[in-house]
């Protein structure tokens, strides 16, 4: 009887270390799927602030468009709460009924984060149509 008892005592040990090798594996993956999760929440928030960024560009060109009746020219570096913001805007005059009217179609881009595929890249865009 005393010899099967050493024979059995080196399972406990094979069947301790293969546990503790699947606990650790599931920490990692559970640790690595926390950490993505992490970082796309924050590429949410940061497309949210370029969405608003990219917004506020669209608002100071409506207002220049329609304080001056003509397309505004944005100032080169145009930096909102850290996003640069490419403002662009074209019109284009016709008649309507004896009446010259003026369309502009303005579009505001907000960039952040480096190169286009980097992990932070960020960029948003919104466009209008305003008729004077």
């Amino acid at each position: 009887m005393t010899r099967t008892r050493l024979y059995q005592r080196g399972f406990t040990m094979v069947a301790a270390i293969f546990l503790l090798v699947i606990l650790a594996a599931l920490g990692a993956f559970m640790l690595t799927f926390s950490s993505t999760q992490h970082l796309t929440s924050a590429q949410d928030i940061q497309g949210s602030r370029a969405y608003w960024a990219a917004r506020a560009g669209l608002e100071w060109a409506i207002s220049s468009v329609k304080t001056n009746s003509a397309c505004p020219v944005a100032p080169s570096p145009f930096i909102v709460e850290g996003f640069s913001l490419a403002v662009s805007c074209a019109s284009q005059v016709y008649d309507e009924d004896g009446a010259s009217k003026t369309i502009y179609r303005i579009t505001s881009v907000a960039k952040s984060g480096g190169d286009v595929g980097s992990l932070g890249y960020i960029e948003r865009s919104v466009s209008v149509t305003v008729e004077l």
